[in-house]
């Protein structure tokens, strides 16, 4: 952890400290601090609407790395390693430590259509490149409510900002994709079926609509009730015309990439 350059995996402390001092490109660095000032600040006098994720950027738990393109293997490659290290790590970090991935803003400029296709590239390469088989327990059908992304073995939510979502501001990111990867298992105890779970669910949504200034997206659900799709709240619809008709992940339960530095060496061919 905390390696020199991008593609390494960072404790919150090493990565405020190389954007104080200039040592991080002024990308990564802009979506740190745009993504602090998001989670901590207010909006229309509110604030943001997880009060976990503020907590856990106040107290440091964050862990994060920052990719330079959207599509280069090497930078995914160096992606899929740092997920495997930040895997292996969380659980000791900190109580709840979700992983923030910071990606440079493409070179063309993207319609809502291109951010979707980009967001569903970096997973499924992830996917294909796993060294791990997809969990038994774990559905591979998105259509149902139990299905969620895997990697590593582990169940994880992520979920997305990117710079078209400017009238909702809790999803907004003015410099480029960011993807803030949840295992499973952080959400444990606050599930929709418990208590904390509904007290957590109410506050957050008590909170949605006045700092986004818009109503909560009809995709809004929770991870296992029926009608509710978990892939279609990792980067929210603004124009339905511009979103997936179908989930576009493609699941092979089974390794398929069961040598990694082979996989890395074809994928940098």
């Amino acid at each position: 952890m905390n390696e020199s350059g991008t593609g390494s995996l960072l404790d919150h402390g090493t990565m405020a400290a190389r954007v104080d001092a200039g040592e991080a490109p002024g990308w990564a660095a802009r979506h740190f601090e745009t993504f602090v000032d998001g989670l901590t600040g207010e909006r229309n006098g509110t604030p943001f609407p997880c009060h976990f994720g503020t907590y856990a950027v106040e107290n440091g738990h964050l862990l994060y790395t920052s990719v330079p393109s959207l599509t280069d293997p090497e930078a995914l490659f160096d992606l899929r390693d740092a997920t495997l290290e930040y895997l292996d790590a969380y659980r000791e970090h900190a109580d709840r430590a979700p992983f923030v991935v910071f990606f440079a803003p493409p070179d063309d400029e993207f319609a809502e259509a291109d951010w979707h296709e980009a967001m569903w590239h970096v997973l499924q390469f992830l996917h294909v490149n796993d060294p791990e088989p997809w969990p038994d327990d774990i559905p591979t059908d998105p259509d149902d409510p139990y299905f969620e992304f895997c990697f590593g073995g582990t169940p994880m939510f992520p979920t997305c900002r990117a710079p078209f979502y400017e009238d909702r501001a809790s999803r907004y990111s003015p410099v480029g994709l960011e993807i803030t990867f949840q295992p499973r298992d952080l959400f444990d105890g606050l599930t929709h079926d418990t208590d904390a779970g509904r007290a957590a669910r109410e506050t957050i949504q008590g909170r949605l609509e006045p700092y986004d200034g818009v109503a909560p997206h009809d995709d809004l659900g929770d991870w296992g009730v029926e009608g509710d799709r978990e892939w279609r709240q990792y980067l929210f619809a603004r124009d339905e015309s511009q979103f997936p008709d179908e989930c576009p992940l493609y699941v092979t339960p089974e390794v398929t990439a069961p040598d990694a530095e082979a996989a890395r060496q074809a994928g940098a061919d």
